[in-house]
């Protein structure tokens, strides 16, 4: 067994918050025959356990009060090659925006709008993530599981089965404890596809002067707005957007679109209608924030941030307060994206 169990261990490397926070047991799996000895160690028949990807969609605000199992597995390879379509497996520690990257370079094309998008490959589905007018599901194939109540016995769902929502799958549901994400299947295209008409794509193209865009330059472009918007996790903490974008029903939606023509909206399913949360959270004047080291970004203010030494219950607050504003100015109710410990 190469499983190396540690007590007390320091989680502030391990979350893009910068939460100082500790976890009782902690260890790393980076390979799968070494899950058995896992779900037979104490740490983990003690309980409770948090698997751990690339630590950007939690918020700790305590210690953490059992193990802690950083999921290091590492491995892409191609599995499927029909006429232009390609299946590309890739293991659930890779890190997510570096697949991307690979993809692109071996022409295997699609997911080049979800490009910096951090977090790991595995937490993909889980949160079926989305940027620019492209959601995971939208190219995801199959999702490979450890059935953890039946010793880790491998699970295969096809993307039918996985439930997918806005931010949402089946993992979040019936499935979470139970189905471990281990690796992603996608299906992806030797021939672009390009999709450059949401947010500003294609306005950053024109600017940089390309004409005719290749996948890799729309995922330069989306590159260049995401770090023009956002804070890098290195310098400043944060989780990304905090908040989702609300879905309301269309009567609803409509009654507020009324009132403030200039809400920026999207079709979503069902007949629903998808609101722009930074927009609502701008309007309410917090756009920049700041209480003590916990802050809404002065750039984007879906995004809340560490300013260095803010705890994880003083963003917990700040978080309140936002909901509460803009559950007080539009009756709209704002749901946090990461998870809160």
């Amino acid at each position: 067994m190469s499983l190396t169990f540690s007590q007390h261990h320091p989680l502030k490397p391990l979350n893009t918050f910068g939460m100082d926070a500790r976890a009782r047991d902690f260890c790393e799996l980076n390979a799968l025959a070494d899950l058995p000895a896992l779900l037979d160690s104490p740490a983990y028949q003690t309980g409770p356990v948090l698997w751990l990807g690339g630590g950007s969609n939690l918020l700790f605000t305590r210690d953490y009060p059992g193990l802690v199992v950083k999921l290091g597995l590492r491995g892409i390879r191609l599995l499927e090659e029909n006429g232009d379509e390609r299946i590309v497996e890739a293991a659930a520690g890779e890190n997510w925006h570096d697949f991307v990257l690979h993809t692109l370079s071996r022409g295997w094309y699609g997911l080049e709008n979800l490009s910096l998008i951090p977090g790991t490959v595995g937490a993909s589905p889980i949160q079926n993530i989305g940027a620019y007018g492209v959601e995971a599901k939208d190219h995801i194939h199959q999702v490979v599981c450890a059935d953890l109540e039946r010793g880790g016995a491998e699970l295969t769902l096809d993307a039918a089965d996985c439930r997918f929502g806005y931010r949402d799958s089946v993992f979040k549901h019936e499935a979470a404890g139970r189905l471990l994400v281990v690796a992603v299947r996608f299906r992806l295209s030797r021939a672009p596809r390009l999709r450059t008409g949401y947010g500003d794509i294609q306005q950053e193209l024109t600017a940089a002067g390309v004409v005719s865009p290749t996948p890799r330059d729309v995922s330069d472009a989306v590159i260049r707005i995401r770090s023009s918007k956002l804070p890098n996790p290195a310098e400043l903490g944060n989780a990304g957007s905090f908040f989702k974008n609300p879905v309301l029903p269309a009567e609803q939606a409509q009654a507020l679109l009324a009132r403030h023509p200039a809400l920026p909206h999207y079709p979503a399913a069902d007949g629903q209608i998808k609101l722009a949360a930074g927009w609502l959270i701008d309007q309410c004047g917090l756009k920049g924030y700041r209480d003590g080291d916990a802050g809404v970004h002065a750039r984007q203010a879906l995004v809340l941030v560490n300013y260095g030494a803010a705890s994880g219950e003083q963003m917990r607050a700040l978080a309140d307060k936002v909901r509460a504003e803009v559950r007080r100015r539009f009756g709209v109710e704002l749901e946090p994206e990461p998870i809160v410990l």
